[in-house]
């Protein structure tokens, strides 16, 4: 594999109401090509989900995947600034630093909330977006379920075992050979001091997350999902939306009015998967290239892996 084929790890210092913190991001293809795609993972996941999606572009474009702030190689927040009007803020900063001069962006899940945040703004830079399981009304159900998962079990002898558990609560991605689900998981996992693997996130993002399933929340929640309703409206990129057609977090409903409000997002689904869709399968990441490539003014499609 060519040295634009493997990832650099790179660093950007963002401002919080505590001070600076450090934000990691992974970068592949030639740094100074101008055309970007930032790809910006879920809750509590981390950048290097995207590998072989960013294999699949990087003969195009640079391609940029963040870990966000609590996240792999990214440094922990205090937990009151787990908040996603915090991640909106330091990938601003990474965009500064980035002088992108076509910009796509592909966000799972919580990464496709920060994306909204980004492409709704006023003289938003994005100019192609792709949402993966992700609208701006979360079913309550995949709340619940995400709560109760994350966090739950943190420490593991080994690799192995650390696949088997991450697939116990991750299921719903759905079907992965045992070789991919592995490459998935080495990513998520950090050696510790006194042998041994634990997860590659700070446990503090659980505390901010559960508040959110939480009934007396509901009112709040609601007030939320009509801002970001209000932010979907104002997207003036093409959008492409990605859905596991079991998700329990981006229901049809909300699925279908994205179709018809807003950007108008074009609906891709992809059945025996739930929530997330990896971008890891030559069916998923055909047609991400595919958008990309035509809204980017790329001129031709690399192969898929």
């Amino acid at each position: 594999m060519s040295p634009t084929h493997e990832p650099r790890l790179q660093h950007v210092r963002c401002l919080h109401p505590g001070g600076l913190h450090r934000m990691a991001y992974w970068e592949w293809g030639d740094a100074e090509n101008p055309q970007v795609v930032v790809c910006v993972h879920g809750l509590s996941r981390q950048g290097r989900d995207f590998d072989r999606l960013a294999q699949a572009l990087c003969g195009r474009f640079r391609v940029v995947c963040p870990d966000v702030a609590g996240r792999g190689r990214s440094q922990w927040l205090a937990a009151e600034h787990y908040r996603v009007e915090q991640y909106v803020a330091d990938m601003v900063t990474l965009l500064a630093r980035l002088r992108a001069e076509r910009l796509g962006w592909v966000g799972t899940s919580m990464g496709g909330l920060i994306g909204l945040g980004l492409a709704g703004l006023g003289d938003s830079p994005l100019q192609a977006l792709v949402l993966n399981d992700i609208g701006p009304a979360i079913a309550e159900d995949g709340l619940r379920r995400l709560a109760s998962n994350l966090g739950q079990r943190m420490e593991f002898p080994d690799l192995e075992q650390a696949a088997d558990y991450l697939w116990s609560v991750s299921s719903s991605f759905g079907p992965h050979s045992r070789e991919e689900w592995l490459a998935l998981c080495r990513p998520m996992l950090v050696e510790q001091d006194g042998g041994g693997l634990r997860l590659h996130y700070d446990p503090a993002i659980m505390r901010s997350f559960a508040q959110l399933a939480d009934p007396a929340a509901a009112s709040a929640l609601a007030a939320a999902e009509q801002a970001v309703w209000a932010l979907y409206d104002a997207v003036r990129a093409p959008t492409l939306l990605l859905r596991g057609a079991q998700s329990d977090i981006l229901d049809e409903a909300t699925a279908q009015a994205m179709r018809v409000r807003g950007p108008r997002a074009r609906l891709l689904q992809w059945d025996a998967v739930g929530h997330a869709p990896t971008l890891v399968s030559r069916q998923q990441i055909e047609p991400v290239v595919e958008f990309l490539l035509g809204h980017l003014g790329a001129a031709q499609a690399p192969p898929a892996p």
